[in-house]
């Protein structure tokens, strides 16, 4: 069987290198070519050393339809708009966008919000899918199964730390080593931008849901993950949010719901999400760990690329966490 031919515009960034780790490997797919305008006619493995001895491939600044069957988008938000606005790009090239231009649903465009664990059936008819966003994601895996059985029925206070990664290449100042080791801090408080498409899955479940999600970001001090903890007033037993959660994830191949207290080793360098509950007092305690830049980004690409050319949903993504 020939392998479905891959290009990444916006190929020097975090993500880009994520995508091109694992599709070098993936059973079903080939990475035809990678743009750059900034690093036009160098190796690949120059800028992502990562992939030395992995492939020849050199950043480009055509962009070759012809050989082409699916798109991945990763440059920064603002610039996947652009991009759509001035190309042409086949309607038989399936695109995948990882920028933040797409997610929110409406007539504007003809994206599929891409949390395969949530829509996981419109993925596999559509030809256009916004990847969702990093925080995002482990929020929604934590808080989902409660609204599918309208249970979200309190404010939510969500508490979720990210690894230096989740900001980009680009050095910045609250980004470089020497500000971020032995430090965290809070930002964007209640304003985070993934506030918008948390809000409309948790209603796409719970249409009647109009509480607050109270979300405090903050930038960790470690280079990649997502630990996130969310607390809300409950009338369940541990043992029946267990069950929700078992039952709402019961066919979805890259989360695990525990009755152990997670940690972020166990997912880092997956596509896993583990999720955890425990019912304190009247509290329900939600913890939600993935790797930003896999579970959060490149894997959750790829898991809607399978979806879409239908393919295997774990293709290409049995990783083993990096334990130490």
């Amino acid at each position: 069987m020939n392998k479905a031919r891959i290009g990444i515009v916006g190929g020097a960034g975090y993500t880009a290198g994520e995508l091109l780790r694992l599709l070098v490997l993936h059973p079903h797919a080939e990475v035809s070519w990678v743009h750059s305008s900034s690093q036009s006619g160098r190796s690949v493995a120059e800028v992502h050393q990562d992939l030395v001895g992995e492939t020849e491939l050199q950043f480009t600044s055509a962009l070759d339809w012809e050989a082409t069957d699916a798109l991945f988008l990763c440059s920064g938000h603002g610039a996947s708009a652009k991009f759509m606005r001035e190309q042409a790009v086949p309607d038989r090239i399936k695109i995948i966008d990882l920028s933040q231009d797409f997610r929110a649903e409406d007539s504007s465009h003809s994206f599929v919000y891409g949390l395969p664990e949530l829509q996981r059936n419109r993925i596999r008819q559509a030809s256009r899918v916004a990847n969702p966003g990093c925080f995002a994601t482990a929020v929604q895996l934590g808080l989902l199964p409660l609204a599918e059985n309208h249970l979200l029925n309190s404010d939510v206070h969500i508490h979720a730390i990210t690894g230096s990664t989740g900001a980009g290449q680009q050095p910045t100042e609250t980004t470089h080593f020497s500000w971020r080791s032995s430090n965290v801090s809070v930002y964007k408080a209640f304003r985070h931008q993934h506030l918008r498409e948390i809000g409309q899955s948790v209603r796409q479940l719970q249409p009647t849901f109009a509480r607050a999600l109270n979300f405090i970001p903050v930038r960790g001090n470690f280079a990649r993950g997502i630990f996130a903890s969310m607390y809300l007033d409950t009338t369940l037993t541990t043992e029946a949010a267990r069950e929700h959660y078992a039952n709402f994830y019961r066919d979805a191949p890259f989360v695990t719901s525990v009755a152990t207290n997670p940690h972020l080793k166990q997912v880092v360098n997956t596509n896993k999400a583990v999720v955890f509950v425990e019912v304190i007092d009247d509290k329900l305690l939600v913890v939600s760990t993935i790797d930003n830049l896999i579970k959060g980004a490149s894997g959750q690409a790829i898991q809607n690329l399978n979806l879409m050319m239908g393919w295997s949903e774990s293709a290409g993504l049995n990783l083993k966490a990096s334990y130490f």
